[in-house]
């Protein structure tokens, strides 16, 4: 009887709420062949803009970044676009290039670098 009734019943739509925090990243660390191609536009990005060994940038709210360099040569960027974003880049050793871009919301990203010579980029996105 109550699933007969129930039958004629209009019942409200249940939904799932969308997926809150989420993220993507893409990293890029190409083996010592690519590497120094890597870092050779790197380097040239730096020039052109007028950049020296390394620099943060962050445009929004909540955003926190820290950047060490030991060594020489060293050369790192950190851009964040958007809201809550962490990240850190450490490198040590010499001639060492990577770049950390995060949009969007709530990402971290904590790049280490050692050694001679490693390029890399990491590319986030959060939602």
């Amino acid at each position: 009887m109550i699933c007969a009734a129930l039958a004629g019943t209009t019942l409200p739509a249940m939904t799932t709420p969308a997926m809150a925090g989420g993220s993507v990243s893409f990293n890029l660390a190409p083996p010592a062949e690519g590497a120094d191609l890597l870092s050779t536009g790197m380097r040239i990005y730096s020039m052109y803009r007028g950049l020296k060994n390394g620099e943060i940038r962050q445009n929004g709210e909540g955003n926190a970044a820290g950047l060490y360099q030991g060594g020489r040569g060293n050369i790192g960027f950190i851009r964040q676009r958007g809201q809550d974003h962490r990240a850190t880049l450490r490198q040590t050793g010499e001639d060492n290039a990577y770049g950390i871009f995060q949009y969007g919301r709530g990402t971290q990203t904590d790049v280490e670098q050692r050694g001679y010579g490693q390029s890399g980029l990491t590319f986030s996105y959060g939602w």
